[in-house]
């Protein structure tokens, strides 16, 4: 069984449909945001990248961040940029990004199910990171971000979906400055009814990216049911701004890495350790083909590396990843990074920003570069279903879902 909750979002007037949906506050960093904010007051990245409107250099967890993005979010209710449903509803979200579209039901996710394990994860979290979003959460009295999931898909719902989309005209259509197209639906009525009710059909949700932004709302959730013990269990703070997407439907890409320095190897020496377990040869054709083969970037010049026969478990979910193949054969040997989660030596590149984004940081601030071959959804369902846990930096999904499509406030 699975909860989906009908919920009286925010969202942007008629007017503002385009202005207010940006990107998420985690592919950004502050000169980014400033940036793609500049001349837009109504850019949601004034709720969830608060430190643009404040002095440069303020510390990003300072008390009044927070303060500012609640004080923000606030301001678009007040003077009518955000309007409040009158009723409670779910959305569809349809995103079209090049030759790809996914279709998904914005609503609101059980924290009981997610706590209980019936909303599946696979990642850990970074307690800083958490820490952050938790705060945000706390102090705006609202989920800004919704977090991506994914389930088994259903002909019944995509049948409900396609129905929708077909028939009824959307609230919201735009090309966001990316290039990418976003169009929401409010639905409500009998397909509501019908739709909540086939989510129980399902069998587990599962979360594919916002692994931070789900264990924020979480402990936000618990955090208000410790305060309140009389409050009614359909409480809002007891569920949490989701997108769920059939699995069939998405675009999982490559999450690659670069590593600032060679622990003081020279050159040669790190190549011949690397070709103890690896076969390694160089290349003009550095993009992985298949699983077990990876790109590498070192002095200007890519390497094909094909993983040796006998240097992973290929029968272990996790430890056959390829992101668990480099790690225990190549970057913690060799390079010395025992825990990617916490080490300053290592950075992760989605894959959206392609393959000349690695050979750019190698020629500014790194050593060496790695380009990964997609997990597949499969793996990380298989992974979450079998209660285990995928190695940090393991998924990168595209595209992006846009914070301030839909806004949940954690109140009556």
């Amino acid at each position: 069984m699975s909860i989906l909750k009908p919920i009286a979002g925010y969202r942007p007037s008629l007017a503002e449909a385009k202005n207010v949906p940006s990107p998420p506050y985690d592919v950004l960093n502050t000169a980014e945001a400033i940036e793609l904010a500049k001349g837009n007051p109504s850019s949601f990245l004034h709720v969830i990248r608060p430190e643009i409107d404040l002095p440069e250099g303020t510390d990003l967890h300072a008390d009044e961040v927070y303060a500012k993005g609640a004080e923000n979010l606030n301001n678009m209710i007040r003077t009518g940029v955000l309007v409040k449903d009158d009723t409670p509803s779910l959305y569809i979200y349809r995103q079209v990004m090049g030759e790809h579209s996914q279709v998904g039901i914005v609503g609101g996710a059980s924290v009981d199910e997610y706590n209980n394990d019936l909303i599946k994860k696979h990642e850990l979290t970074r307690q800083d990171k958490e820490d952050d979003r938790t705060r945000h959460v706390d102090t705006m009295n609202a989920n800004a971000g919704p977090v991506f999931l994914t389930y088994k898909a259903d002909n019944v719902i995509d049948s409900l979906v396609a129905d929708v989309i077909k028939n009824q005209q959307p609230d919201a259509d735009f090309i966001a400055e990316d290039g990418i197209a976003h169009t929401l639906w409010r639905i409500d009525g009998e397909v509501v009814t019908k739709l909540t009710e086939q989510f129980k059909q399902v069998s587990a949700l599962y979360v594919a990216d916002g692994h931070h932004r789900s264990a924020s709302a979480a402990r936000v959730g618990l955090k208000r049911q410790e305060q309140y013990p009389n409050a009614s269990t359909d409480a809002p703070w007891n569920y949490f701004l989701a997108v769920c997407f059939p699995d069939n439907q998405l675009n999982c890409i490559d999450y690659n890495r670069v590593v600032l320095d060679l622990n003081n190897l020279s050159k040669s020496k790190f190549l011949e350790k690397v070709s103890e377990k690896f076969n390694c040869q160089e290349t003009s054709s550095p993009k992985p083909s298949q699983c077990t083969e990876f790109g590498m970037y070192l002095d200007g010049q890519w390497y094909k590396l094909q993983a040796k026969e006998g240097t992973f478990p290929a029968q272990d979910p996790v430890e056959s990843l390829d992101v668990s193949i480099l790690q225990n054969n190549l970057l913690n040997p060799i390079l010395g990074i025992e825990d990617p989660r916490t080490s300053k030596r290592i950075d992760f590149v989605g894959g959206i920003r392609g393959l000349t984004e690695l050979e750019k940081r190698v020629a500014n601030d790194a050593e060496v570069a790695f380009a990964l071959y997609p997990t597949t959804i499969e793996q990380l369902m298989a992974i979450a279903d079998a209660g285990k846990i995928m190695p940090p930096k393991s998924t990168w999904f595209e595209p992006k879902l846009r914070s301030g499509m839909v806004v949940y406030k954690l109140e009556d």
